[in-house]
């Protein structure tokens, strides 16, 4: 099999360490656009409610609970399920917005593509 003019091998990568380094610098332009935006969502909340407003909960970048708010007409002794329900629905639902938010703000970094971590 005959090598390359300098012994290399036929085709080789071409373009060699410029490109390397060009793969580097941007792959490393990416990290610290995906740090910012990680730390942009850290700052962001959302809301949801849910039985027409009766709960209200507000939910972190860290998704967590930040506050719970239940209308007092919402508390009935003789139905706790039901209000229990409606904690749940609207957890869950900041929950969901807030993931939807940060994937759309990672989304803007990554152009769309889902990055394994």
């Amino acid at each position: 099999m005959a090598k390359g003019p300098r012994g290399g091998f036929p085709g080789g990568m071409g373009g060699g360490m410029g490109n390397m380094n060009q793969l580097m610098q941007q792959a490393q332009r990416m990290q610290r656009e995906m740090e910012k935006a990680q730390e942009e969502i850290a700052t962001l909340s959302v809301d949801a409610t849910a039985g027409g407003g009766v709960v209200k909960v507000t939910v972190n970048g860290q998704k967590q609970v930040q506050s719970l708010v239940i209308d007092p007409a919402a508390v009935d002794p003789e139905d706790v399920e039901m209000l229990q329900d409606l904690v749940m629905v609207a957890v869950n639902e900041a929950l969901r917005k807030m993931e939807e938010l940060s994937e759309q703000k990672m989304a803007k970094v990554t152009g769309g593509a889902r990055m394994p971590f």
